[in-house]
């Protein structure tokens, strides 16, 4: 009966254990922290037709669902069709118009349809994300998943997301335009996709303390 009783001790000590060590995993998964957006703080939502919200209304686009769940002023700063150079070249203005506290960049998607060198789009969007950064605006940098099937976010936007210590949001999108019900075109979100896009990028601010 002792060795019986020695024996259960040790099984649940390792449950004890293993649950430490489960708990401990869990907390490690932590988005890199952004300062606080008040409530009369700015974030532009910086990119192209998956920002304007091409598929849906104005009020359906994600910048605009975006803003209705936080709280804060949204500005829906997409230009449909753009690409990451035209982009980076937009972007001064844009900073100077706006002086947002945060910005969201989501491009790339128009440079995979054109078959645009994946170094050129990862250079330019590192010089977005430096530009920004160089303004003291935070960023939060959402993957735009290759237009192919069951394809994921190229592998540059998570280096990116590594290099700046910034919060990466990597899998709404994916998920959206891999359901038939989320999309209202092969490559654009229909209204519920683009809330399900604003509520993951919310969830990410959130964890962030942005929010």
């Amino acid at each position: 009966m002792m060795l019986a009783g020695a024996r259960f001790r040790t099984i649940l000590l390792r449950l004890v254990l293993l649950a430490l060590f489960l708990a401990a995993a869990g907390c490690g998964d932590k988005a890199p922290k952004l300062p606080r957006v008040g409530d009369s703080g700015v974030i532009v939502a910086f990119g192209d037709s998956l920002t304007y919200g091409t598929g849906a209304t104005e009020q359906e686009s994600y910048p605009a669902v975006l803003a209705q769940i936080t709280g804060r002023q949204v500005i829906r700063a997409g230009v449909p069709g753009e690409m990451t150079a035209q982009g980076l070249r937009r972007l001064p203005e844009v900073i100077a118009e706006f002086r947002p506290d945060l910005m969201i960049v989501c491009l790339g998607g128009n440079d995979m349809l054109r078959k645009v060198n994946e170094n050129e789009t990862r250079a330019n969007l590192r010089a977005i994300i430096k530009t920004i950064r160089e303004q003291g605006i935070a960023v939060v940098l959402v993957g735009v998943p290759r237009p192919a099937l069951l394809a994921s976010p190229p592998e540059y936007y998570g280096e990116l997301a590594r290099e700046f210590g910034i919060p990466y949001e990597s899998g709404a999108l994916k998920a959206v335009l891999y359901s038939t019900d989320m999309k209202s075109d092969a490559i654009h979100p229909n209204a519920k996709g683009y809330r399900r896009m604003a509520e993951a990028v919310a969830e990410l601010l959130r964890k962030a303390g942005a929010i």
